[in-house]
């Protein structure tokens, strides 16, 4: 068995920064909470160490033991950073997952990772309580992310049920290899994957990510993008709290209210999506602002003039933990190019024959690193498909394409063909596919990308009927669909057709379902 490497954590957690920080930084704000509707607050460093702690001592005063997995099932709100961290600081494994799931969604989430509990809001409390009955406590929010709440279903317990006193803590060592946290990721499986970090792996985003953004202690980050997802955890959260800068966190994106609260908090940096970008093109833009940059999927768009800002590009997925490709805050960048191989990752992009391709060529992208570290550990419970994710040199396959640039940077090309982009969600077709497949009167169905003006993306669904079974089978698509999958992943076009094209090895040939797409579209 080959021996671990020493990390640049070596006997360091998530408890070790919090820690830290709160003793040199305490006074200083951390975490600012924007509702859209209620009461703001603000928690300094010292603040929400306390916080942090006394969550983790509820959850070992109630048998949650190290290792533990425990979801947190919550749109942006204070609670959501304390619980993701308190299970952390407890030694217990956070399930972040996406707020938009569906019930069938959240109870495989639930089952899979074996969760012990979970914690979430009054407008998700009857979703949780059908999805996952056999879980051994549900604690809920006071507020739906600042909003009041609505009736809640019996078997809830209030937030503050969690607060415990820190000295209860038992003492335990600070292990960077422990777990850290879940997130459920699409790929190409019919089921999400449990991406494991490690607190190693958070420590490395949380100081990669502050590196590559030139955080400093007086950069206040605005966070409005959802906390489930690994931008806002460690391009945004882990990041600040590792160059001790403050944390604006709202509920969610809102175009009319982004520049009203970036000016009130003078905020210095922000991470962005296409259509948060689109959305804004509409709103007026002040003639001052406090942004020193944006992050985003591209280097230094023409919407930069628009807006007076520096847009740094990127590459990254949940399995990277942090930016593999990256431009730079301090030199200029190629325009809509990701930018250039981070430090501490291995980048190739390889032909289909294993070969590096040249300057103007496109190949697949595959990236190297450290397990554990640099790159996740596992996906938790799966390890064929653990095993199936790396080639046999170890590099991770990504499922990316990009075109390396004459000029050395670095060209996003296109996505592995069975994934989707929809609204900055990844989105696998198997995922919608095997809901379809299972509708009565379904014979084949295929799930292709269609263009979308906000949404960059949306799915479409074409689907052959068993037959004599045509009659209705797209409205029982449509309602298995809303039953079984988040409202991202549901398909824009439902279109009943005779058959599929296919390849000469009798493969479904989707480049030609999506070229029909695309030779309908009006754009």
């Amino acid at each position: 068995m080959t021996p671990r490497p020493l990390t640049p954590f070596e006997g360091m957690d998530i408890r070790t920064l919090i820690d830290e920080q709160a003793s040199e930084r305490g006074e200083r704000p951390f975490l600012v909470w924007e509702p859209f509707e209620g009461a703001g607050r603000t928690w300094t460093y010292a603040d929400f160490a306390e916080a942090v702690r006394r969550f983790a001592a509820g959850l070992h005063v109630r048998g949650v033991a190290p290792g533990d997995r425990v979801i947190v099932h919550l749109d942006n709100c204070p609670e959501s950073v304390i619980a993701w961290l308190g299970c952390a600081y407890a030694g217990a494994v956070a399930v972040t997952t996406n707020a938009k799931s569906s019930q069938d969604e959240l109870a495989y989430f639930a089952d899979h990772s074996g969760a012990v509990g979970a914690i979430t809001q009054p407008r998700f409390a009857d979703l949780l309580a059908s999805a996952a009955p056999q879980l051994a406590w549900r604690v809920v929010t006071d507020t739906d992310n600042g909003a009041p709440p609505g009736p809640v279903a019996a078997g809830f317990e209030p937030f503050t049920a969690l607060d415990g006193d820190p000295a209860a803590l038992p003492v335990r060592p600070h292990d960077p290899w422990a777990p850290f946290a879940i997130q459920y990721t699409s790929g190409t499986t019919a089921r999400p994957k449990a991406v494991l970090w490690t607190h190693a792996n958070a420590l490395w985003g949380a100081r990669l990510c502050a590196q590559h953004e030139d955080l400093h202690a007086d950069d206040i980050h605005l966070v409005h993008l959802p906390l489930f997802h690994t931008n806002a955890q460690a391009y945004s959260v882990l990041a600040s709290l590792w160059a001790g800068a403050a944390v604006v966190l709202t509920p969610r994106f809102s175009a009319s209210r982004f520049w009203p609260i970036s000016l009130k908090h003078g905020a210095t940096w922000t991470s962005m999506i296409p259509f948060c970008v689109k959305a804004l093109v509409g709103q007026p833009v002040p003639p001052r602002h406090s942004y020193r940059f944006w992050g985003n999927g591209i280097c230094e768009p023409a919407w930069d003039r628009l807006f007076g800002v520096k847009t740094i590009g990127w590459w990254g997925m949940t399995e990277t933990i942090a930016h593999g490709i990256v431009g730079s805050a301090h030199r200029k960048d190629a325009p809509m190019s990701m930018g250039r191989p981070a430090p501490g990752y291995d980048v190739h992009v390889l032909d289909d024959a294993g070969r590096p391709v040249g300057p103007g060529e496109v190949g697949d992208l595959l990236v190297g690193g450290i397990r554990g570290l640099s790159l996740f550990l596992e996906y938790a419970g799966d390890p064929a498909a653990t095993a199936a994710a790396f080639r046999e040199d170890g590099l991770f396959i990504t499922g990316d394409r990009i075109r390396r640039g004459e000029d050395g940077y670095l060209y996003f090309a296109d996505r592995s063909k069975d994934m989707l982009k929809v609204g900055g969600e990844n989105v696998a077709a198997s995922e919608i596919e095997r809901v379809i497949a299972g509708v009565p009167g379904v014979s084949e169905v295929a799930v292709v990308g269609m263009k979308h003006a906000m949404l960059d993306e949306a799915p479409a669904a074409f689907v052959v009927p068993l037959p004599g079974h045509e009659d209705g089978l797209e409205a029982r698509i449509g309602a298995a669909c809303e039953d079984t999958l988040a409202a991202f992943k549901r398909p824009h076009l439902i279109r009943i057709v005779d058959d599929l094209p296919r390849s000469t090895l009798e493969k479904v040939a989707k480049a030609e379902l999506r070229a029909l797409l695309a030779a309908e579209s009006p754009g």
